[in-house]
């Protein structure tokens, strides 16, 4: 595991649940943050990341690192022969995704990235009612990624089990729509298909967010909105911002009904849906809801008890399990890179204008798995 900050606790704190992972040992640059990881949770330490890479026996890196060294650091570890779970993005600028998406593949090696919510009970189960037709053919999607007025926060204060500060620079430098929108981004991407093209539309309306401080870039995205249309012919409108009121809610609206959940950090979240009626000359939607049986978790799975109640150790697992079953993983490194593509499209929107069509592609999974 490289990288030793505020994401590395949801890693290591649901790692319990997957007894087949073996935490080799942590690295980071700052001594001091690794070893209090270290401490908090019994893991061996390295010297340094050329230790790390040279330890034979390490099958599988977690890429934890500040979003923008993952190139660098996921370059690193596939020319060491080590298989890569990066958080995300992949990489902050398509051009270098691309390459080590390539260079994985001309390895022999597996390059995927978080977030791994697809794997969620409350997102295989709304899979399952989509491959059933609940609601019938799916029309528009409306998805919601805010999450309130963060500089106002008292986000200094924020910090993990081990008493991690959250990296607030790295947040706001980066920006709402490559931190948050790939929770959803993926969602959709693992129901509907590859995306074929991207209309955007993305500001920074608060560049001021730390009072005293200059944030390099002053302009990453606080508000972006995309209307994605897939290859399938589903659009969906995706919103993201750390501006509006807190609200993760997701509708799908299919000719027969709606599908919703509120929340997508939280793998157990409700599932509802509700049913178009026709009475004589009137057609509306049902205000009752039922509420779907969700699918089951995997055996000793676990979740993250603090603000995301997510088992983020189950991406690097299916992964782990892909690679020694010689098979792909559920969410496959060509999954990834779309993702990153699409995620780029919407952050860069204020830069490139409006409108995107998709260069790259994959191969959707079998529904029925």
């Amino acid at each position: 595991l490289v990288g030793c900050g505020y994401v590395a606790d949801f890693y290591l704190a649901t790692l319990p649940a997957h007894p087949e992972l073996e935490v080799a040992g942590v690295f980071d640059r700052l001594p001091e943050r690794m070893a209090t990881l270290s401490r908090t949770y019994g893991v061996p330490t390295y010297g340094s990341l050329q230790q790390l890479l040279d330890d034979r026996s390490v099958t599988l890196v977690l890429n934890l690192t500040n979003p923008r060294e993952h190139y660098a650091v996921s370059r690193a570890c596939l020319e060491a022969g080590k298989h890569v779970y990066s958080e995300k993005p992949l990489a902050m600028e398509m051009a270098q995704a691309q390459e080590l998406v390539e260079l994985a593949e001309a390895r022999g090696l597996q390059i995927t990235s978080a977030p791994c919510s697809p794997l969620g009970e409350t997102a295989r189960t709304i899979r399952r009612a989509l491959r059933e037709q609940r609601v019938g053919p799916v029309r528009v999607v409306y998805a919601e990624m805010d999450d309130g007025m963060v500089h106002r926060m008292p986000y200094q204060r924020w910090q993990s089990v081990s008493g991690m500060p959250w990296p607030y620079r790295d947040e706001f430098e980066v920006g709402c729509t490559l931190e948050h929108a790939g929770y959803y981004l993926t969602w959709l991407l693992d129901w509907f298909g590859p995306a074929r093209s991207v209309t955007a539309f993305a500001s920074a309306q608060v560049p001021d967010k730390v009072a005293g401080e200059a944030l390099t870039p002053p302009d990453a995205p606080d508000f972006s909105v995309a209307c994605i249309r897939f290859d399938g012919g589903v659009v969906a409108r995706l919103t993201c911002s750390i501006l509006a009121p807190h609200d993760h809610s997701l509708r799908i609206v299919g000719d027969h009904g709606v599908l919703s959940t509120s929340e997508c950090w939280d793998y157990r979240a409700p599932v509802s849906m509700r049913r178009l009626l026709s009475i004589r000359r009137k057609t509306f939607l049902s205000p009752w809801r039922s509420r779907l049986p969700l699918e089951a978790a995997p055996a000793g799975s676990a979740a993250y008890r603090r603000a995301h109640k997510m088992d983020f150790a189950r991406g690097p697992a299916e992964l782990a399990a892909a690679i020694a079953a010689g098979r792909p993983p559920r969410l496959s490194t060509r999954f990834s890179l779309h993702a990153n593509e699409l995620a780029l499209a919407i952050h860069h929107a204020s830069r490139d204008g409006s409108s995107y069509r998709m260069t790259t592609t994959f191969t959707p999974t079998d529904p029925t798995d």
